[in-house]
Parts: C-alpha cells; sequence; structure tokens
C-alpha cells in the first residue's frame, strides 16, 4: 500500500511539473503576439490557464494507466509468492473457486466513457487488478514463478 502511494504521488508530481512547463512554453509562444508587454515572458495567463487544464487531464489519465499496470503487474507476483507457500495448483483452485463465487459487475463511472463490455482491452487499462483469467493462466504457465 505504501508503495502504491509512492508511486502515485511521484507520477502526480510529473503530471503537474510536465503539464506546467509545457503551459508556459506555449503561452510564451501563442500570448503576447501585438508586441505590448514584450519582456514580461508571461505569457497570456488564459492560454496558460486552458492549456495547463488540458495537459493535467491527459497526463492524469496517463498517470492513472502507469499506475493501475503497477498495481496489476503487483498482483501477479503477489499470486506467484502465494503459489510458492500453498502451492501452485491449490492457489489456482482458489482463483477458480473466486471465480464462481464473483461476478464482477460494470462500475456505473464506466459507463461514461462508453464501455459496453464488448471490448474489454481499454477498461483493462484502468483495473487494479489483472482478471482472475489472467491470474490463473500466468499461475499454470509459470510466468512470474521464477
Amino acid at each position: 500500500m505504501v508503495t502504491m502511494t509512492l508511486i502515485q504521488g511521484v507520477v502526480n508530481t510529473f503530471v503537474i511539473f510536465i503539464s506546467r512547463l509545457l503551459a508556459q512554453v506555449a503561452a510564451g509562444f501563442l500570448g503576447n503576439r501585438d508586441g505590448e508587454g514584450e519582456g514580461e515572458g508571461n505569457g497570456n495567463p488564459m492560454i496558460y490557464f486552458a492549456v495547463s487544464m488540458v495537459l493535467e487531464l491527459v497526463f492524469g489519465i496517463l498517470a492513472s494507466i502507469i499506475t493501475m499496470w503497477f498495481s496489476r503487474h503487483r498482483e501477479f507476483h503477489a499470486d506467484a509468492g502465494s503459489a510458492k507457500l500453498v502451492g501452485r495448483e491449490k492457489m489456482i483452485a482458489a482463483l477458480q473457486r473466486l471465480k464462481t463465487s464473483y461476478e464482477p459487475q460494470e462500475a456505473g463511472s464506466m459507463m461514461a466513457f462508453c464501455i459496453n463490455g464488448k471490448s474489454k482491452t481499454f477498461s483493462e487499462l484502468f483495473m487494479s487488478h489483472p482478471p482472475l483469467d489472467k491470474r490463473i493462466e500466468a499461475l499454470r504457465s509459470g510466468q512470474y514463478l521464477k
């Protein structure tokens, strides 16, 4: 949990820093074209604000994808660690039992992205845990058991 908090904090720091840096550059290039205010170096504050907000949104979404990828990767390693402790077949059986007793439902917020369940690739980018089928397959193949 601490690792995820640190990763999220570092990624968010980069999101804000890069967004504001690029917004400052854009405001400097696009603002004050009429020659007034030369030497101030600030550019147009409205352009800065608009570009900054758009970039923070875009980079924030990319940051969430990166953070969730790390979370899914950790989950595969946690499954592998559990398989080493209790045995691969027992861990596979536990995941299969979990799969039969719990059927994940589409979150209402995912419907806002027009995700209707037919294409899982996009929604999987924002999952904190990999689908149970992929976890079972990773255990069967021994991909993370090295």
